[in-house]
């Protein structure tokens, strides 16, 4: 039986950006029934661009909140069975609605999500293309940061059952919301891949997540959620996943030129998992290599 579908759209001053995206989702071949854009209180020409497609598109705006509380509005402001999430400056490919819709035949699947296609802003060129995802047992990949994950908010498709049931999207994070939210819905349905780039992602100076210590604050809340919990199968995989977090959270700094914390994440890795010596070891020699700027 066909499904009713809403496409989430959350902006912030991005209204040099928004009517691309909005054209790439009404350009769909499997056209949405909503499209629902959430302007999280702007102060550029958003609300007018928007107001350009006319009854096209259902317009809300309000006072600033994060993209987190923009995309719970924007669930709670629609009426779909289906929802799709894409970010203001992101552009969907014709059949990408499609190819995800199809794989929610399983009644048991809540969430569906494709590959995409990085590109800089400036040049649109393509910097990366990710056309690895996990499926069931994505759940333990994205709480280990081990195999195929999933890309992010604009490469998924969710039930609204499968919203509901984790309470959408938790406003106390800034970066990782997704990593969070993807996995709370992944230990409860069942989740499908299209292994296309089926979404073009913008890469600028802006995003959100070159902001190491928010990321390291987003990804600390996550682990503290996912770990409160009496789950004996997810309780025996804490040391591995917290061993590479500040794995991962090292490497981070360490290109951010921030070496104190660089050094904190690598000893916090190597008591959790002392494995993870051999890796840091060669840290110095990457650094006096590295090119000259």
């Amino acid at each position: 039986m066909p499904k009713s579908v809403s496409v989430i759209i959350p902006t912030y001053n991005y209204g040099r950006f928004i009517a691309e995206a909005i054209q790439s989702v009404l350009q769909q071949t499997h056209r949405p029934d909503e499209i629902v854009v959430v302007d999280d209180g702007s102060t550029d020409d958003t609300a007018q661009v928007v107001a350009g497609f006319g009854d096209a598109v259902k317009y809300v705006r309000q006072d600033n909140g994060g993209v987190c509380a923009a995309r719970n509005k924007g669930v709670a402001e629609s009426t779909g069975e289906i929802i799709a999430f894409m970010d203001a400056d992101d552009t969907m490919e014709p059949e990408s609605i499609a190819k995800q819709v199809a794989l929610f035949s399983d009644e048991h699947v809540g969430l569906v999500h494709c590959g995409l296609r990085l590109f800089d802003d400036e040049s649109g060129e393509t910097i990366e293309l990710q056309l690895e995802g996990g499926e069931d047992g994505v759940a333990d990949n994205l709480l280990l940061w081990e195999g195929a994950s999933i890309a992010g908010p604009g490469a998924i498709l969710v039930t609204r059952e499968a919203f509901d049931s984790v309470d959408g999207f938790d406003t106390g994070m800034k970066v990782g919301e997704d990593w969070d939210f993807c996995y709370r819905v992944a230990r409860k349905f069942k989740v499908r891949f299209v292994p296309e780039p089926l979404v073009n992602y913008r890469s600028h100076a802006t995003a959100a997540h070159r902001n190491v210590a928010e990321m390291e604050r987003g990804m600390s809340r996550f682990y503290e959620k996912a770990f409160s919990t009496n789950d004996e199968s997810v309780l025996k995989l804490k040391s591995r996943a917290y061993g590479n977090f500040h794995k991962v959270m090292a490497g981070s700094y360490f290109h951010a030129a921030d070496y104190k914390n660089f050094a904190l994440h690598a000893v916090r890795s190597v008591f959790m998992r002392p494995g993870n010596l051999g890796h840091f070891l060669k840290f110095p020699v990457r650094r006096f290599l590295a090119p000259k700027k």
